[in-house]
């Protein structure tokens, strides 16, 4: 009878390293988008931004085929969704594009606070178009979220111009994306998907880069953009392999840890640091964004995935 704690305690123990495992993995996926983020930024300055999404997507797409198909074969081609995929992939391209025009205006965390508001427009449109039922807790954090938001543009204001249309255009995007996700994930393999994601946006963008292509000033920036397809592939694949090692419901308060990845970005590349009224805004955003994210998973059992341009 002895034995019985001991491996109790011992299968506990295995969970809980699963989970710290999780955790780590999660706050290294948010830190590789972080950096992909300000390499994007930078980027902006001397590449076109429709040539720049080309090759973060082609970089991902040539990876993952790379790593995933000797592995898994044409099992991982397998769908029974793709005209769902085709329009994953369109979305998040968009949302990509979105992303780097928003970074040319915009400061790093600024920026990232504002986007990871999805998982609240997430609820907006589940309670607007799915009819689904939202609770009072719940409509009180995105309003609180919307709040922040505002807080951070602060509409009226000397900052204010059409640019901040950019991140709210982007925001609905990724929600949309985000509401895809959650119903492909119920039946579809998560390397599948993050499969056709990359491919579909590559191949859309394709027809894009001969309008374009421009030649770089420097090696530099070569490999500024390998860095952005690095830092995007080697981010979601941490991010699946959080996921296969903790309940997304405990990985995902961690996700809004890229806002302090975004701000040390920020300040260290560019010297910029938010001002007192708008570290208020994000505070609001991390806070309530990161409990309805929670709420999200919790009653769906599916992950929410984080900005990532």
């Amino acid at each position: 009878m002895s034995a019985v704690p001991g491996a109790v305690k011992s299968t506990r123990d295995i969970a809980s390293e699963r989970i710290l495992a999780g955790i780590g993995l999660v706050l290294l996926a948010v830190a590789c988008f972080a950096t992909l983020d300000t390499a994007t930024k930078i980027s902006v300055t001397a590449v076109p931004i429709l040539m720049g999404v080309w090759f973060r997507y082609a970089f991902q797409a040539v990876a993952t085929t790379a790593v995933l198909l000797p592995l898994y074969g044409t099992s991982l081609l397998r769908t029974a969704h793709p005209r769902y995929h085709v329009l994953r992939g369109a979305l998040l391209l968009v949302t990509s594009v979105l992303a780097f025009l928003s970074l040319q205006y915009m400061p790093l965390a600024e920026f990232t606070a504002i986007v990871l508001i999805a998982p609240l427009v997430v609820t907006l449109l589940a309670a607007t178009t799915l009819k689904e039922h939202v609770s009072v807790l719940r409509w009180t954090l995105v309003s609180g979220g919307f709040v922040g938001t505002l807080v951070i543009l602060r509409p009226g204001g000397s900052s204010y111009s059409w640019a901040i249309l950019l991140p709210i255009g982007l925001v609905i995007t990724n929600a949309w994306f985000q509401v895809l996700t959650s119903k492909l994930a119920q039946t579809e393999n998560p390397l599948t998907m993050h499969f056709y994601t990359g491919w579909v946006g590559t191949l859309i963008a394709s027809c894009a880069l001969p309008f374009v292509w421009s030649a770089l000033p420097g090696w530099q920036w070569w490999a500024l953009l390998c860095l952005m397809g690095l830092m995007g592939t080697v981010g979601h694949f941490m991010l699946i392999l959080a996921y296969q090692r903790a309940p997304a419901s405990t990985l995902t308060p961690y996700l809004y840890s890229q806002i302090a990845f975004a701000m040390l970005g920020g300040w260290f590349m560019f010297s910029h640091i938010p001002d007192q009224v708008s570290l208020v805004g994000m505070g609001m955003i991390a806070v309530c964004g990161a409990a309805g994210a929670w709420l999200t998973v919790r009653e769906r059992r599916v992950p929410i995935e984080p900005a990532e341009t």
